[in-house]
């Protein structure tokens, strides 16, 4: 393929303006979900920022690495992504949410760059890993990441891919974890305990890393280094914080659903309008 996957002013820029865009984005169409799409803003970043090989003049190529946000309902931050990349205009953000637009609350694949339609937590991994074992029989050479939330973890399908892809040595299928340890109503602790999180993986024949998940360098270092081992899946467990960059919203169950507006919409796009 060609095209260059490096974004001309640096990933940590690409971020602040995938959360701005974000913002607008489920602000003003009542979308939610800001909360979860700050905590993962960070890896879109870096996925999209040089390790994923992709091109925005071609979006179909077969040789293209797949993406799935199996946590489709922080869409809102892929959109912004790949707007950002350049796959479809900026301006289309704002459409999001809207009557009659193809930038649904949840990921949709009318959209250039959009690999899968995501949303019902538990189906991304066996879509992912679905993709990876036909690249597999086909010698293909492209890589599956798939991007995972925590809460979803407690659906039994999550395992059960988990288990086909090691069974079947899915070297060429990456998950990554976006471990911000709050799920839609309450703590993960409090709803199903994962912990020990990193050793479920790894009894399951999967290759384990575990990073700051807004780390840029510390992400970038462990996605380019995937295989972690030969002949084996690969997860990234990305510890992060949910509605990372807006302080009021950091570490809170209430602004998984709530809606940025008002005072309230202002104080974010403030901060990070602020934040360098």
């Amino acid at each position: 393929m060609s095209g260059d996957n490096q974004m001309p002013n640096g990933t940590h820029a690409f971020a602040r303006r995938i959360r701005i865009h974000a913002l607008r984005m489920t602000s003003k169409g009542g979308g939610s979900h800001i909360g979860a799409i700050l905590s993962c803003t960070d890896i879109l970043a870096v996925l999209y920022g040089g390790i994923l090989n992709v091109d925005p003049a071609m979006p179909d190529h077969p040789g293209r690495d797949r993406f799935v946000l199996s946590k489709g309902h922080a869409g809102a931050g892929l959109y912004a992504a790949l707007a950002e990349r350049g796959f479809f205009p900026v301006e289309k953000l704002l459409t999001h949410y809207q009557d009659g637009s193809d930038l649904c609350g949840h990921v949709s694949p009318e959209l250039p760059g959009v690999d899968v339609s995501t949303g019902s937590l538990g189906h991304g991994l066996s879509i992912a890993a679905g993709m990876a074992y036909s690249a597999r029989l086909r010698s293909a050479s492209h890589q599956v990441f798939c991007l995972l939330s925590d809460g979803e973890c407690d659906e039994g399908s999550t395992w059960e891919a988990a288990l086909f892809a090691a069974h079947h040595g899915l070297s060429n299928l990456v998950v990554v974890v976006d471990y911000n340890r709050i799920q839609g109503i309450a703590p993960v602790s409090e709803v199903v305990e994962l912990e020990p999180f990193a050793d479920k993986w790894t009894a399951f024949g999967w290759a384990v890393q575990q990073v700051d998940g807004h780390n840029h360098e510390a992400l970038r270092a462990a996605l380019s280094t995937v295989p972690v081992a030969p002949g084996r899946p690969s997860c990234l467990i990305a510890r992060t914080t949910k509605g990372k960059g807006v302080s009021f919203m950091e570490n809170t169950v209430l602004w998984h659903y709530r809606i940025p507006r008002g005072a309230e919409f202002d104080a974010a796009l403030a901060e990070l309008e602020a934040h360098h």
